[in-house]
């Protein structure tokens, strides 16, 4: 039997295992115990925040046959089949790949029939901002004098590009970017699931790289544990995922960064051409580079005294990667990070543009490493 992906095995069952929009969950829970569920959806936000999650699980809520208040049975007929992904009665489009005026036609003259074993006939159509005009129009049109039965969920993580009367006709939710701490919990609880013990730096490795997106957290957590599956049971540690997940060492940065302290202007365009030539990836580089400073300013900021603070902002890095953030951050005034920092971010900035990819951080460096301050 093929083994689910960890987003598919982990997906939330109930409105209550969903995390980071509490705000959209009270007030689709608070619709589906009143009665007063609408016709008509509009999810936005940015992909992996939970828009198809929530549509489903509302598709789930409206349609079980054994539901109380406002959490699916998850046991029903009902239930089971949109779990499995059997039911005839909920219908997702992708507009990504449908998104012409006769899939909007086919919806039309489908929706004429009413759901064939459900209560409601569920629509949930997917990057919605990708309809072309015409298929829109048509849309529009079934929004305005929908059957009593049908319910309609838009996802888009482009709204902008939806046109007025639409959104006009559609309760609005907007989902935010999940945090660090969010995604990391969520990591943690898969792991205790699956019986992998990872230690913490590495779940925040994985989510700091996730881009806000717990479906991607998930998917490279699921990529770490099959890298590590095997008969050694010790403990995966970040460094071991580093090369997986395709991140530049940050023993590399840390070692740049120290030049930089050090004002070794020649020796740090000479460890950048090492690295260039080794070819790493110079705006991967530049990424992490970037986060580093990032880290080490904030370090300055909130200061060591205040160390419970900062460890819930600085993640991703193992006790001996700390300690070296702190040693190059006590050696620097706040102004001069603040200053190296903005000449990298610049320089990343400009990477992709160049036609000498490395001289942005040459440049850099050299204003880096003033000599004549």
């Amino acid at each position: 039997m093929e083994k689910l992906a960890l987003y598919r095995k982990y997906r939330p069952k109930t409105f209550a295992d969903v995390i980071g929009q509490e705000h959209i969950v009270k007030t689709v829970t608070n619709a589906l115990a009143a009665g007063t569920v609408s016709h008509a959806y509009l999810f936005f936000g940015p992909r992996g925040s939970g828009k198809t999650t929530i549509a489903r699980l509302l598709s789930k809520a409206v349609n079980c046959e054994k539901r109380k208040g406002h959490e699916p049975c998850n046991q029903c007929n009902s239930c089971l089949e949109i779990m499995d992904n059997r039911s005839i009665d909920l219908i997702e489009i992708d507009a990504a790949s449908h998104r012409g005026i006769d899939e909007m036609r086919d919806l039309r003259e489908g929706i004429k029939f009413g759901p064939t074993k459900s209560k409601y006939k569920v629509f949930i159509i997917d990057e919605a901002h990708q309809l072309t005009k015409e298929a829109a129009n048509a849309l529009l049109k079934t929004l305005e004098e929908p059957p009593p039965y049908a319910i309609f969920i838009l996802a888009t993580t482009e709204i902008h590009k939806m046109i007025p009367t639409i959104l006009s006709r559609c309760q609005r939710f907007d989902f935010r970017k999940l945090t660090l701490a969010e995604i990391i919990r969520k990591l943690e609880f898969i792991c205790k699931q699956e019986k992998v013990k990872i230690e913490k730096s590495a779940l925040e490795l994985i989510a700091s790289n996730s881009g806000g997106a717990i479906r991607d957290a998930e998917s490279l957590l699921g990529q770490t544990l099959t890298f590590s599956t095997g008969a050694d049971k010790t403990e995966i540690k970040a460094e071991n995922i580093k090369d997986l997940l395709g991140l530049v060492d940050i023993k590399v940065v840390g070692d740049f960064v120290d030049l930089l302290v050090q004002e070794k202007r020649a020796e740090a365009i000479s460890f950048l051409q090492k690295i260039t030539e080794q070819g790493n990836d110079l705006q991967d580089f530049s990424k992490t580079l970037v986060n580093y400073l990032r880290q080490s300013l904030i370090l300055k900021i909130v200061g060591e005294e205040k160390e419970k603070e900062q460890s819930s902002i600085i993640t991703g890095l193992t006790k001996e990667e700390y300690a070296k953030l702190a040693g190059q951050t006590a050696k620097l005034e706040e102004p001069e990070i603040r200053r190296i920092l903005k000449l990298f971010i610049e320089a990343e900035n400009k990477i992709k543009y160049s036609s000498i990819p490395q001289l942005p951080l040459e440049l850099a460096i050299a204003e880096a490493v003033n000599l004549e301050k």
